[in-house]
């Protein structure tokens, strides 16, 4: 076959695999080629010896011959990690990661020590975006410390799957709160209500062997004061981070700070029930603080000194309004009023496993070591809550309020 003009990689590695189907027929009856085979036809092209390594040079020269076809800080960032590589070639991995997105570490590396720095302006320097590219643009900055990570990020967010997880869990929390505020007939201070307790979703120390029940405590609040707070941190705080970093990380997150929260009670506060979803709004909420803290320089978000301490102020009042209820005299004694210890169980996850989630976009979690040490210090602590549950309540000979 007659040569052909160089095409942009996706429709050159297309093209490849057409052309491979004409000559052989029978190829219809072979299995579909992985992506990762469509990489290295094209990768061919440019490897003749077939060594695993491609010049810089030649890399380039692809990337700027089809730059119409690139989105503009996509092509930045490839042309940074082409100026990156001192010994002037680029191996075959790092252009499959390229060419399909997978973003490794050192893929990151090899960006950030470069010596070709991003060139053109920022992102927040650009005009003439309408109001989704805007929305996205502020996203970005909201909740990553880097450039690159940020003009990514704007290029390949798609709104698809959209940030379904922590809507659904506000809207069943509300749905539920207004099914109980009718029910009790009360929507202020519902937890002082004699029959709150009775709720098959609330987590009660003499019912801790029905296990849902350290997790669905999340849909009970002790009134429209708690839930009300809570609904304005998952949506202000949650939903930007997880159209950043997906609904399987933030999801994960923020149940392990619910489940830390309910089996931190049982341990510290074993007398108390639990209600409301603020062990996983803490999680979320302490690994975003800490996410900005320890990237301060980075981060771009506009007032974040202020915007800082009112988070920290209105958990602080929240904090201090459950430590008021637990020891408020109760409305069903001898059991006290729900415990505050979930909010001290959701911090603890969110410092650490979800400061190393936020820490790392695009990441693999399992290469990063920290990540490692965290998962099994929370699986320790979840083990050693299950035993503590299981013989610490008979050992201690402990007196607890009846059922409700």
């Amino acid at each position: 076959m007659g040569e052909h003009p160089s095409p942009g990689p996706a429709v050159a590695a297309c093209a490849e695999a057409e052309r491979i189907e004409e000559l052989e027929p029978e190829a219809e009856e072979r299995p579909p080629a992985a992506p990762e085979d469509h990489w290295k036809v094209l990768f061919d092209q440019f490897d003749p010896g077939n060594t695993g390594y491609i010049s810089t040079g030649k890399f380039r020269s692809l990337l700027e011959s089809h730059s119409s076809k690139l989105d503009p800080h996509k092509r930045e960032v490839l042309l940074a990690l082409a100026d990156s590589h001192a010994d002037g070639q680029i191996c075959y991995q790092d252009f499959v990661n390229l060419m399909s997105n997978k973003r490794s570490n050192s893929f990151r590396q090899a960006i950030l020590q470069g010596n070709r720095r991003l060139c053109s302006k920022a992102l927040l320097e650009e005009k003439g975006l309408n109001l989704s590219q805007r929305l996205i643009r502020h996203v970005a900055y909201e909740t990553l410390p880097r450039e690159t990570d940020r003009k990514w990020y704007y290029d390949s967010y798609t709104c698809c799957p959209p940030p379904w997880f922590m809507i659904t869990v506000t809207l069943l929390e509300v749905a539920f709160f207004l099914y109980n505020g009718v029910s009790l007939n009360q929507f202020v201070l519902q937890v002082t209500h004699p029959r709150y307790l009775k709720n098959s979703l609330v987590y009660h120390p003499q019912l801790r062997s029905q296990a849902w029940r350290y997790l669905t405590y999340i849909f009970m609040h002790a009134g429209i004061e708690h839930l009300g707070l809570n609904v304005v941190l998952q949506l202000l705080v949650g939903v930007p981070l997880e159209m950043v970093h997906g609904a399987t990380r933030i999801g994960l997150v923020y149940v392990a700070g619910v489940v830390a929260g309910s089996l931190a009670v049982s341990v510290a506060d074993m007398t108390a029930p639990v209600v409301g979803s603020s062990g996983g709004v803490y999680a979320l909420v302490s690994a975003h603080l800490a996410n900005i803290v320890m990237n301060w320089s980075g981060m771009k978000c506009q007032f974040k000194l202020l915007r800082m301490a009112v988070a920290l102020i209105c958990m602080s009042m929240e904090f201090g309004r459950a430590v008021w209820l637990r020891f408020h005299p109760s409305a069903y004694p001898p059991c006290p009023h729900p415990s505050f210890v979930a909010h001290l169980g959701g911090v603890a996850v969110g410092i650490t496993l979800g400061v190393v989630v936020l820490r790392n976009y695009e990441q693999r979690l399992q290469d990063q070591s920290l990540w490692w040490i965290f998962v099994a210090m929370y699986t320790v602590f979840v083990l050693f809550a299950v035993f503590w549950n299981i013989f610490a309540y008979t050992l201690l000979d402990l007196k607890l309020p009846p059922p409700p």
